[in-house]
């Protein structure tokens, strides 16, 4: 399903992202050497239950995971990219750390996702992996616009990702949203300009360009849901929710500080 949401819902929307947007960067500033995946995880249920929103995960429970999510938030550590379930895990100094959370305010989803060091070190690769995913958004954004192509979108990340040297895996991407955190259509980390479906006033998209430093293969952890790069190299995955407008793209996942 491609949803097209009305203006009523699209500041709705607004709403959503800023809240997001601000749970990622209280958690963010958590995060410090020492931290507990899990208390952050237990930080993002409180945000949510004071907003008076919902969560996207808990009971989220597609085909490719096993069982419901159960937690709030996504937290994936180093070689971990995608899902990464939370657990009894102290943050150290120089981990890569990402970051993934959807809710639903008022009826409305948005997603988001961010990546960044732990501590004091700044491994020279993981600050490379997370400025490229950085400048893949933002060339996907800048692609976004009533009249482009879904496919403009894919090959705007894709260009980036490429032109870094990185390998991208074509299994998981961006994707619509809107009154459900998962739609159609499906926006792949790569692709042709110029194909796909036309982009309309009032579609929201979850841009999420995402990639491993020396491989696009990806290996399921016995959690059933946590998705790591198969030779154990770091990885990142930078995500914003838009929305669709007469203008372009705006992004609605930015914290409001």
């Amino acid at each position: 399903m491609i949803e097209i949401l009305t203006p009523v819902q699209v500041d709705r929307a607004r709403r959503t992202g800023a809240l997001v947007g601000d749970i990622l960067q209280t958690l963010r500033e958590r995060s410090e050497v020492g931290t507990n995946l899990l208390d952050l995880d237990r930080w993002t249920g409180e945000m949510i239950r004071e907003a008076g929103a919902e969560s996207c995960y808990v009971d989220y429970a597609p085909s490719f995971g096993r069982g419901p999510f159960g937690h709030y938030v996504c937290t994936s550590v180093n070689d971990a990219v995608l899902h990464g379930r939370p657990r009894d895990q102290r943050l150290a100094d120089g981990d890569l750390v990402t970051l993934d959370l959807a809710v639903r305010l008022d009826g409305i989803a948005a997603d988001s996702a961010v990546s960044f060091i732990v501590g004091e070190s700044r491994p020279e690769e993981s600050v490379r992996l997370i400025e490229t995913t950085e400048r893949a958004l933002d060339a996907a954004i800048a692609a976004a616009g009533p009249g482009a192509r879904i496919g403009d979108i894919s090959s705007a990340i894709g260009a980036v990702l490429t032109e870094a040297g990185y390998p991208i895996n074509m299994q998981f991407g961006g994707h619509g949203i809107g009154t459900t955190m998962h739609q159609d259509p499906h926006v792949s980390n790569d692709g042709r300009a110029g194909r796909g479906y036309q982009l309309r006033p009032g579609l929201l998209l979850a841009l999420e360009p995402w990639v491993m430093s020396d491989t696009p293969v990806l290996v399921t952890d016995d959690d059933g849901w946590t998705l790591r790069s198969v030779t154990g190299c770091r990885t990142a995955h930078s995500e914003h929710t838009v929305a669709i407008t007469e203008d372009g793209a705006e992004v609605l996942t930015r914290p409001t500080s």
